[in-house]
């Protein structure tokens, strides 16, 4: 058995904890991290999904669940930021991450470089998994035939040609779902156990939820919204 489809075993029909914290927010930090992760593999999560080298390694001397990392960062030339070369992938091996999730949208890249130029410069050096942030149901078909050993739903409303959602992207799932040839994550904006659960009766293999269990600050605001008399925002 491969360590992807151990990974992929692992988390099957479970759920993710996406632990991060942007530079500025009140729990940034690896140490805060860490100890997300070791809240969420106690509450019964499958893996985690962290940002930074320095998050992941953390995260791993401490939690036992496997870990897909990505790195953000900004380049001038590209819009792309969730782990955008070569140079961020091997960082990402190096820090231990099990699984590596790469923008495969379809914008322009550093460099012009495109996504299955990038994956196989990846396998070629380096014994990675590759997990596609993809925004429609084109770039997931595109993204597994260069390679990708999964597909997530991660970039939709986050591309300015993906539909603009408050909630889950369902119909990018449920399509992705019944063509990919590779297992089909869903994340992007679940906010409840029900639509966790409604993202795998329509087939995801797993379901990654970040901000409605890992950043509070976001958590208060929807309450204070929604007490306000407003939608939840």
């Amino acid at each position: 058995m491969t360590a992807c489809t151990a990974l992929l075993n692992q988390v099957r029909h479970g759920l993710i904890v996406s632990c991060q914290a942007l530079p500025g927010e009140p729990l940034h930090g690896s140490r805060i991290m860490a100890a997300m992760a070791l809240a969420a593999e106690a509450g019964g999560a499958r893996g985690i999904r962290a940002n930074s080298p320095a998050d992941v390694r953390a995260i791993k001397a401490g939690a036992r669940l496997p870990v897909i990392g990505l790195h953000k960062v900004d380049y001038p030339d590209s819009p792309i930021y969730i782990t955008p070369t070569l140079t961020e992938i091997r960082a990402m091996a190096a820090a231990g991450a099990d699984m590596i999730a790469v923008d495969a949208t379809q914008r322009q890249r550093p460099g012009g470089e495109s996504f299955a130029d990038l994956v196989a410069k990846a396998r070629a050096e380096l014994a990675v998994s590759i997990l596609a942030d993809v925004s429609t149901l084109d770039e997931g078909l595109a993204a597994a035939a260069a390679g990708a050993d999964a597909i997530s739903t991660t970039m939709s409303g986050y591309t300015d040609y993906s539909p603009q959602l408050d909630g889950p992207d369902f119909a990018l799932l449920a399509a992705l779902v019944e063509r990919s040839p590779v297992p089909v994550i869903a994340e992007g904006r679940i906010w409840t156990p029900e639509e966790a659960r409604r993202a795998l009766d329509l087939g995801a293999h797993a379901v990654v939820v970040g901000s409605a269990i890992t950043r509070p600050q976001v958590v208060v605001a929807r309450y204070v919204s929604f007490m306000q008399g407003n939608s939840p925002t």
